[in-house]
């Protein structure tokens, strides 16, 4: 049974599971979800996703979504480059270090930032006001990145 990914490449999380999918010629079968249509939000897809969110998986009858969680489920079982996800596990701690800081941090003031250019900000709009990357985010970015 193939593996399916079920993704909008509107959103990153999505295009960061297809890029890896792709440059570690792991074979799936997409299924494109339009969020701009809300088939996220369909009865259908609720069956891949109860919670209704985009990236998801299927392989054969186990399901995963969440990108954090689909990008280490295709580490593990297809035993990618070491550069992806290392063996070491300092180096590899690393990694979950960053992942996860990005996914609470850097890639919510991202989306938030992204709604602010779509609404076309009004003025005192206190919905988008305070839009911007915490500060020390970029500071903090680097120090992750960079070799400890």
């Amino acid at each position: 049974m193939v593996l399916e990914l079920y993704l909008d490449l509107l959103s990153q999380p999505c295009r960061a599971i297809y890029i890896f999918a792709k440059k570690n010629n792991i074979p799936f079968q997409m299924h494109t979800v339009e969020l701009r249509k809300g088939e996220h939000l369909s009865d259908a897809f609720a069956q891949v996703n109860p919670m209704k969110k985009v990236p998801a998986m299927k392989d054969g009858g186990f399901t995963l979504c969440e990108s954090v969680a689909i990008l280490l489920y295709l580490a593990h079982k297809y035993k990618v480059p070491d550069h992806w996800y290392p063996q070491d596990l300092q180096a590899r701690a690393r990694v979950d270090e960053y992942l996860a800081w990005q996914h609470t941090t850097l890639r919510r003031s991202c989306l938030r930032t992204l709604w602010h250019k779509m609404r076309q900000k009004r003025a005192s709009d206190p919905i988008t006001d305070g839009c911007e990357p915490p500060s020390g985010c970029w500071e903090l970015n680097s120090v992750l990145l960079e070799d400890r």
